[in-house]
């Protein structure tokens, strides 16, 4: 059974309170950083990925190898096409993913990660710009790179100053800080990160609302002149709770719910109309809102709205959405 070393004695909350601690520190050195030689190589870096038609090969081994996985992930997602080339695998034919003119990011903390040596030999001998993420500005990964980002000399969490801690939360924010500097330089939108990410909750609050509305007969509607008959009728046929009341352009004008209606029966039903009972300006939206943002105009009411036109540029009803189509769709 694992006994613990009779050096340490800190309760368990003391030593998260201390590890927080020591990387709050290094995230603070690495934010001064760049207000130096690293802002300026950072700059440089963010062009030329950013001017760059070609990917980007994101390589690293070990904690530096986890790290580098999840920034290509990150930059993939979020507009900038990239690939993780593993070093051992590099060495045995996986060279030959990288294609003329892609940029190399490789991470290493101490900048002399033996793997790597392959990787920067080809990318030597095939003029591909390396991007160096290094704590060390004199390592051999550095001095490989026409662009080191060296970050700030900093102390590991680990008591023993072993276990790779604050150096790889360095990394993984500098590798997130360069994600989201390209994505913001390219314009890169929510809508852009929905067609990258379709599945999940994620890739549900991004679907443009066309994706989930009613279309065509199924659209509860009626003109003005229609009696409140007819209109019980219509609305009882099309299940929405409502119907959306349009000109003789199709243009909507106005929409009756069942509260309406409830507040209109002691009225004669057939010499009441529509025109008489709608709310001449009921919420809609168009067919390229996403669904999150549906949701929020559904929900931000005192009382929520539980269907939705959405209209066109001349402001006809091109669909409808329930709510319970929200929720089908993943939606809460």
């Amino acid at each position: 059974m694992h006994r613990p070393s009779p050096g340490f004695s800190r309760t368990a909350l003391e030593s998260a309170l201390q590890t927080v601690s020591i990387e709050r520190k290094g995230l603070e050195a690495l934010e001064h950083a760049f207000s130096g030689p690293l802002g300026m190589a950072f700059r440089e870096a963010v062009d030329r990925i950013a001017e760059s038609h070609a990917r980007l090969i994101v390589t690293g081994i070990g904690k530096s190898g986890h790290i580098a996985r999840k920034i290509q992930a990150t930059l993939a997602s979020t507009g900038t096409p990239s690939l993780f080339l593993h070093p051992a695998e590099a060495a045995h034919g996986d060279l030959g993913m990288v294609a003329p003119g892609d940029l190399i990011l490789a991470f290493s903390n101490s900048g002399e990660t033996a793997e790597l040596a392959t990787i920067l030999a080809y990318a030597a001998r095939q003029n591909h710009c390396v991007i160096a993420v290094t704590a060390v500005g004199t390592s051999a990964l550095a001095r490989a790179a026409q662009i080191p980002l060296v970050l700030p000399t900093s102390t590991e969490a680990c008591p023993m100053g072993l276990a790779p801690t604050t150096s790889t939360l360095l990394q993984l924010a500098l590798g997130d800080a360069l994600a989201i500097a390209l994505l913001e330089k390219r314009g890169f939108t929510a809508r852009d990160f929905g067609v990258f990410h379709p599945g999940g909750l994620l890739g549900a609050r991004l679907r443009p609302i066309s994706d989930l509305m009613h279309t065509g007969d199924a659209l509860p509607l009626g003109q003005g002149s229609l009696p409140l008959r007819s209109v019980i009728l219509e609305m009882t046929r099309k299940s929405f709770g409502c119907m959306g009341v349009i000109d003789d352009n199709g243009e909507l004008q106005g929409l009756i719910t069942d509260a309406d209606l409830r507040r209109a029966l002691s009225g004669d039903l057939d010499t009441t109309t529509a025109a008489d009972v709608m709310n001449p300006a009921p919420v809609t939206a168009r067919a390229d809102t996403l669904a999150q943002d549906v949701m929020h105009l559904m929900n931000q009411r005192e009382r929520p709205i539980t269907s939705l036109f959405i209209v066109d540029a001349a402001h006809r009803p091109a669909g409808i959405v329930h709510i319970h189509d929200l929720l089908r769709a993943g939606l809460s």
